[in-house]
């Protein structure tokens, strides 16, 4: 355990699983990661409220039977591929289904890569200081042969968060040793919620330009249009699944109810947005993303010229934050 005046890291235990555990005191916020389910954070309380929706009664629960909740990470390819294979440096790379670490969505279509619920990460720093409360996990993705044999490209990555001034800040960076470069599409995808407040009260703020055209696989097509939408959005009778681009300058997205609001700020390697809010459901995603679905092969096709890559022993970096008021 760590601790400074005002912040606090440790480690505990939820149901027999380890939990790394982060604390503000002066702003009542506590954020809880657990490492061996992908690194997901489950827990952002302020005041004891937890703005990450978990539809799971229990972290015992959740290690049975994994679904999509808190912070996900979402890599080496985050949402869909068009098929069993990708291209990278003009190479064309066929994925294995018979290792069975391939998850699909209902087109069969691989989907969220490697890693979402990967016991793989391994803390390798925690710590309070005067300056906030940080944990910092890595996956060696490069030791793991069936990890390797879907995305041959030699890597690692680290992802810290950092709990300081009431907000949280997830940095991620990810170091290629491979001797070519490598393709980076990845993302996360937060899933939000405003539990005292009825999702028909809700209002959001969507800083984009463009919306990407998908086709009935919720593959893009490579075209884009004016998104159109208006500064604040009442989510009373409608909902998203949508692939936004254009991100404004220092945009922020948003979502309120009441007093209540959670805005999210996106570095500039983030400049895509998928927003996720289906009706009936209380929550909402918005999911930094650092290209398209299927960047990789949009990329190849020429429909893509925006698809970011890490050169040969570099470290590609992005950080986005959540930052809560009025809980």
């Amino acid at each position: 355990m760590s601790e400074a005046s005002n912040y606090a890291a440790a480690r505990v235990s939820v149901d027999g699983i380890e939990v790394v555990r982060l604390a503000d005191a002066r702003n009542r916020t506590e954020m809880s990661i657990v490492p061996s389910i992908g690194n997901i954070a489950f827990e952002l309380k302020v005041n004891g409220i937890n703005l990450l929706w978990t539809p799971w009664q229990s972290l015992a629960e959740f290690r049975a039977k994994p679904v999509f909740s808190g912070i996900p990470f979402l890599a080496p390819w985050a949402n869909r591929l068009d098929g069993d294979a990708f291209w990278a440096n003009g190479e064309k790379y066929l994925l294995n289904p018979n290792l069975n670490n391939l998850h699909r969505d209902g087109n069969g279509l691989p989907i969220h890569g490697l890693l979402r619920y990967t016991d793989l990460w391994k803390i390798i720093a925690l710590e309070a200081t005067d300056a906030g409360a940080t944990v910092t996990s890595r996956l060696e993705f490069w030791r793991y042969p069936d990890l390797m044999a879907q995305f041959p490209f030699a890597h690692e990555i680290e992802m810290t968060h950092r709990l300081r001034d009431g907000g949280l800040e997830v940095h991620l960076a990810i170091a290629n040793h491979a001797a070519v470069p490598m393709p980076v599409s990845v993302g996360f995808h937060p899933y939000f919620t405003l539990p005292d407040i009825p999702r028909d009260e809700w209002s959001v703020h969507v800083p984009v330009r463009d919306r990407v055209v998908l086709d009935d696989k919720l593959i893009p097509t490579g075209a884009f249009e004016l998104a159109g939408l208006a500064d604040r959005i009442d989510l009373k009778g409608r909902g998203f699944d949508t692939v936004f681009a254009g991100i404004a300058a220092a945009g922020t997205f948003e979502v309120w109810g009441g007093s209540q609001r959670i805005a999210l700020r996106f570095g500039p390697r983030y400049p895509v947005a998928v927003v996720y809010a289906p009706p009936g459901q209380q929550f909402i995603c918005f999911e930094p993303m650092s290209g398209v679905t299927n960047a990789f092969n949009l990329a190849h096709r020429g429909l893509y010229p925006r698809l970011q890559t890490a050169p040969p022993g570099s470290r590609w970096e992005e950080s986005f934050s959540i930052l809560p008021s009025g809980f």
